[in-house]
C-alpha cells in the first residue's frame, strides 16, 4: 500500500497512472477536484482499476455545486461523511471488490482449463464452447 497527497491535478493524474503499475486498486480524494476535473475522470476510467471515491465531509450536506462528482461514474463506488474513517470504510471497500475480482478469474479460469482438458483443441470445438454462460 502507498499514499500520496498533492493539491495539484496534474500529479494525481500522474499517481493514477502509475497505479497500474503496481495497485489492484486505489482509494481516492479528489477533494475539490470532484466537482472539476474532466482530467481526472479520464485517467480513472483510463486506469481500469477499481477506485473507491472518499470525501471527509458529507458533500451531499454541502453547498448545492458539491452535490455534483465528475468523478462518481467511473468509480466502483463513493464514501463520504465519515471524517478520517473514510478512508478505512474505502480500504474495505477496495479489499472486498479485489477479492471478489479474484475468485471470478479463478472461477472462469478453471472452468476454461476444464473445458480445454475434454475438447481437443481445434476451431470445431472452440465454436462449442458456450462462452456466454461461463460459470462465475
Amino acid at each position: 500500500m502507498r499514499s500520496e497527497q498533492s493539491n495539484h491535478e496534474g500529479e494525481l493524474i500522474e499517481y493514477l497512472h502509475s497505479a497500474r503499475l503496481w495497485a489492484k486498486g486505489v482509494v481516492f480524494n479528489p477533494a475539490g477536484f470532484t466537482h472539476t476535473s474532466v482530467a481526472l475522470r479520464d485517467a480513472i476510467a483510463a486506469i481500469n482499476l477499481p477506485v473507491i471515491e472518499v470525501h471527509l465531509s458529507n458533500i451531499y450536506a454541502r453547498e448545492e455545486f458539491r452535490h455534483q462528482s465528475l468523478i462518481a461514474p467511473v468509480c466502483a463506488g463513493s464514501i463520504s461523511g465519515f471524517g478520517w474513517y473514510s478512508y478505512v470504510l474505502g480500504l474495505y471497500a477496495l479489499k472486498n471488490i479485489v477479492q471478489i475480482k479474484n475468485r471470478l478469474w479463478c472461477r472462469r479460469t478453471s472452468w476454461l482449463i476444464k473445458a480445454a482438458r475434454t475438447l481437443p483443441i481445434d476451431q470445431a470445438n472452440v465454436d462449442k464452447l458456450d462462452l456466454d454462460n461461463v460459470p462465475v
